[in-house]
């Protein structure tokens, strides 16, 4: 069976795209420095303890592994810190993920799958983005993205690197089996933050702004099931495998929904009150950031099964009321 080396594969959306990896018979090899990863989420799976950064590590494990592609999610998420700590995300975002390109180059791995994002955007001139919409970052952490993308742009005309970059937009929900979903620590995605308010009558989940130029005042985002986000993966992976990169891809379902339109569905799906407080815009918030997949539906065959907002809530839900609190 075809080697698949999954970086970062104890966080959320790597220990998702492992399972899709193993129902497509390929053979997912964990590696993490477990910084922001569960070894829980990666039981049955082999996990080796490592980071990116360590190039000798890197060295040594694909001098004695037969790795054929490496998909790579050891990268640091939330906007704000990347504003308050750039340094954070540059070192690791993009110094580190060097170091792992360097140690393919040298052990002659040359497909590599990206683990990117709609930051790369910032502020888009129109909705739905579309691939060759300008890039723009407006965050330290989409900056990074954005060089690394460029950097493989390089590499694959350099050195032969057969690379395809998934820009994802708002990643949200689990596995409907409950046994694996999104955990971090901190919390800063919406979704966990609204459940968590479902869960506990005494917190409050704070919407930062509400002037943007939407609807009900408040940021539209596009969310796309981490299932679906999986499945891509394993579509992409058999695209380079046949031949194809380089490339890019959004990665969303095409629907924008609001924070209070978010707040609403979880109160639906819940059942339950939730506390809401207002506070100021964040730096680098975007009002719309909504994707056109068309590309990646066309290229790859690409359809999200989870489109109604509810769906994608409900297996959070289910996450947050067993999972999650079965792990802590």
């Amino acid at each position: 069976m075809i080697e698949i080396l999954v970086t970062g594969g104890a966080g959320y959306i790597g220990s998702h795209v492992l399972r899709a990896l193993a129902r497509a018979r390929f053979t997912p090899i964990v590696y993490d420095n477990l910084s922001g990863g569960f070894p829980e989420a990666v039981k049955g799976f082999e996990l080796i303890r490592g980071d990116i950064g360590d190039y000798e590590a890197l060295r040594r494990l694909f001098g004695q592994r037969d790795i054929r592609c490496v998909m790579n999610f050891a990268s640091f998420i939330a906007v704000g810190e990347s504003a308050a700590d750039p340094l954070k995300y540059y070192d690791n975002n993009v110094g580190r993920t060097f170091t792992l390109l360097r140690a393919m180059k040298e052990a002659g791995v040359s497909d590599f799958i990206f683990s990117s994002s709609a930051a790369v955007y910032g502020d888009p001139d129109t909705v739905p983005i579309r691939e060759e919409s300008p890039l723009r970052p407006s965050s330290p952490y989409g900056r990074t993205k954005y060089f690394i993308e460029e950097a493989l742009s390089d590499l694959g005309l350099s050195d032969g690197f057969r690379t395809i970059s998934l820009r994802y937009f708002n990643a949200a929900g689990a596995d409907p089996a409950g046994d694996i979903g999104e955990r971090h620590s901190p919390e800063t995605h919406l979704i966990p933050l609204v459940l968590r308010a479902a869960l506990d009558p005494a917190y409050a989940v704070t919407v930062f702004g509400r002037d943007y130029d939407t609807p009900d005042g408040t940021c539209v985002r596009d969310y796309v099931h981490v299932n679906d986000l999986a499945e891509a993966h394993v579509l992409a992976l058999g695209r380079l495998l046949d031949g194809g990169g380089p490339d890019v891809y959004n990665l969303g379902n095409g629907s924008g929904f609001s924070v209070l339109q978010v707040i609403e569905s979880a109160r639906r799906v819940t059942g339950r009150d939730i506390r809401v407080a207002y506070g100021p815009r964040r730096s680098g918030d975007p009002a719309r950031l909504v994707a056109s997949s068309e590309k990646a539906a066309r290229e790859l065959g690409w359809s999200p099964a989870y489109t109604e907002l509810d769906g994608i809530v409900e297996t959070a839900w289910r996450w947050e009321r067993t999972g999650r609190r079965g792990s802590c």
